[in-house]
């Protein structure tokens, strides 16, 4: 450090101590550590709030992590950051990591989630009582959506294991013939969805949005009874009050969730995180840039900081 900016840096911290303000405080030269999942959306939200970090000169790593075992991580400090934490899926692991005091919400991201089971409008005809759920109780229903590894049960398309979700205590809560088969990757979902879509094949799986495929194909969610914080715990609630989770996905914001050191040691990065707003139109549609039209992430990324400058330097100056 030269003695020139040695002195203005002491004579600023001098001005700011006899206006009785405390001097400004600055981030840490470390980087912080935002978490990748592996869906299209969470990269493309995770790695924009870390483009808009390096403009305002924080160092940043990005580090592959499990959705919801994430949260040891950021209990601990080893992890700072999650971008997108689902009202739907989970909300039950982020209120628990909370309680504990080292994890705190940061804010809503601006989308909405919701996450439901999907079917195509060409399964009405062999399944006309949809999208009321009980139609997924007649045999003729099951087996209609039913593969031969899962004959005469129907087979539900899930998401990847790691997701949550609760679909196999929902299909035993509810008394569905179902059997829950997970995708291996959120690509893999898709790929299965656009070939059966593409044949009038029968499926029934996991839709979320914000995505594009709720716009692209045609088709509709199943209606479950709505969600309740007592439809998944509390005795009495529903027909199999016993077995929990006879109801619905829950719906709402997506949330960005930290370790709660983060305010203290990167409060620059702090105020930025709780300024980040992207809405579900919007996302959808830089998702569907990658996944249909086959950009990578990272120039989806670089083209919408380019778009938006104005915003996001608005952020930084939270």
């Amino acid at each position: 450090m030269t003695a020139r900016l040695r002195s203005t840096l002491t004579a600023a911290a001098a001005a700011a101590l006899v206006s009785g303000l405390p001097a400004a405080a600055q981030d840490a030269s470390d980087p912080i550590k935002l978490t990748l999942h592996d869906w299209t959306g969470q990269l493309i939200t995770t790695q924009l709030m870390g483009a808009v970090l390096e403009k305002a000169g924080i160092a940043v790593d990005y580090v592959q992590a499990d959705y919801l075992a994430q949260f040891a991580g950021l209990e601990t400090g080893d992890l700072h950051v999650a971008m997108e934490i689902w009202e739907t899926t989970g909300r039950e692991a982020m209120d628990a990591a909370v309680a504990t005091g080292t994890v705190e919400v940061i804010g809503p991201t601006g989308m909405m989630a919701k996450e439901e089971w999907w079917y195509p409008s060409y399964m009405l005809e062999a399944c006309p009582g949809l999208p009321d759920w009980k139609a997924l109780r007649e045999p003729a229903c099951a087996e209609a959506f039913a593969t031969a590894e899962t004959s005469p049960k129907g087979r539900y398309l899930g998401g990847p294991v790691t997701w949550g979700g609760f679909d196999e205590e929902r299909v035993e809560a509810l008394d569905l013939p179902f059997e829950v088969v997970h995708a291996g990757t959120d690509a893999a979902l898709f790929a299965e969805l656009e070939s059966a879509y593409q044949r009038k094949a029968p499926i029934l799986l996991w839709i979320y949005a914000p995505h594009w495929a709720p716009a692209k194909y045609d088709g509709a969610w199943v209606e479950f009874p709505e969600y309740t914080a007592a439809c998944y715990a509390d005795p009495g609630w529903g027909e199999n009050p016993d077995l929990g989770y006879d109801c619905g996905k829950p719906h709402g914001d997506i949330w960005k969730v930290a370790w709660s050191g983060v305010k203290e040691k990167w409060p620059k990065a702090h105020g930025i995180i709780g300024a980040f707003s992207i809405d579900s139109v919007e996302m959808g549609a830089l998702i569907g840039k990658v996944d249909l039209d086959g950009q990578s992430v990272e120039q989806v990324v670089a083209d919408w900081m380019a778009a938006n400058e104005s915003r996001w330097q608005g952020w930084i100056g939270q």
